[in-house]
């Protein structure tokens, strides 16, 4: 039975990036029952000194905070799902801060024409990047998703990164409102009616992406 851990860096509970996070949950439970969902903004999580400790010791130097457990959880993990909306063209804070403490998990090599990274110990494990955007363009989201292509090159090479991106979420609960609740939402965000009916379907076909790779993920 496989284990699957997923990190929430939204602050809200009812936000669209929970929504979906429970749409691949409830996809993942239909084989396993080994799901793990981490909010990040309630771990007790230090920042990343830039010590460098890391790169001598093989791990985090740092001690006394959740990272030690977020690791050995994460090396027992089949499936890890990172889940975030876009703030301000990148990922929450919440999420960076739990990102940055990556670092441990590389060995960093400084070259005359940049730097090399080195896996501290090789990843085989299914990772999922789910993404909610208030923009309309899914390109918003480039930057993130480069971000967690490069750490899944180092840390399991050859690997997909499974990516589901939601555009047009800007307002709390909005992927999971009826076609009517989405017309009066668009109509306060003096937003063109027409696109109502396209986002509406969309909505319900994100949710429907994420059960599906949820189910298949743990199958």
């Amino acid at each position: 039975m496989k284990k699957v851990l997923i990190f929430n860096g939204s602050p809200r509970k009812t936000g669209n990036t929970s929504a979906l996070t429970q749409h691949f949950v409830k996809g993942a439970e239909t084989n396993t029952d080994q799901v793990e969902l981490i909010q990040i903004d309630k771990l007790d999580l230090d920042y990343c000194l830039g010590c460098l400790r890391c790169n001598m010791i093989g791990k985090c130097g740092r001690p006394g905070d959740a990272w030690q457990s977020i690791s050995e959880k994460m090396d027992q993990s089949d499936v890890i799902v990172f889940a975030s909306p876009i703030y301000f063209h990148h990922v929450t804070a919440q999420m960076k801060k739990l990102i940055d403490r990556f670092r441990s998990l590389f060995h960093v090599q400084i070259t005359e024409t940049g730097l090399t990274h080195t896996a501290v110990k090789e990843w085989d494990k299914e990772v999922v990047l789910i993404l909610t955007l208030g923009s309309p363009d899914d390109k918003d989201a480039q930057p993130a998703i480069n971000m967690f292509r490069f750490l899944l090159s180092v840390l399991s090479p050859g690997k997909e990164l499974h990516v589901i991106k939601g555009t047009r979420l800007a307002v709390t609960n909005q992927l999971e409102m009826t076609e009517d609740e989405l017309a009066k939402l668009y109509g306060k965000l003096k937003l063109p009616g027409e696109l109502v009916a396209n986002d509406y379907l969309q909505n319900r076909e994100l949710a429907r992406l994420c059960n599906d790779l949820g189910h298949r993920l743990t199958s």
